[in-house]
């Protein structure tokens, strides 16, 4: 697990408390594709499942937009793609 790993898994159960969450790192996926490190260190590419109750009533494009703003920092710096699949967990 590499450092960027370990700060979105830190992040994202910072903010939302999640009951689930798996963070698996994909740049394997995509060497030598448009996004890769070009230092092939990988953790450009990571998929994200979470479920949260921060998630309950809020539309697919709402929690999206409220993962991306927690994990800013890391988009801007190396993060290329993103993939998440939200659930909401129910009280």
């Amino acid at each position: 697990m590499g450092p960027y790993h370990e700060r979105i898994e830190r992040k994202l159960r910072e903010a939302f408390s999640p009951s689930h969450i798996t963070v698996t790192d994909d740049s394997h996926h995509h060497a030598g594709h448009s996004g890769a490190a070009a230092d092939g260190g990988g953790e450009t590419h990571f998929s994200v499942e979470i479920s949260a109750k921060a998630f309950a009533g809020r539309s697919r494009i709402e929690n999206q937009r409220m993962i991306y703003a927690v994990l800013a920092e890391e988009i801007s710096e190396r993060v290329h793609a993103l993939s998440i699949k939200v659930k909401a967990q129910e009280e």
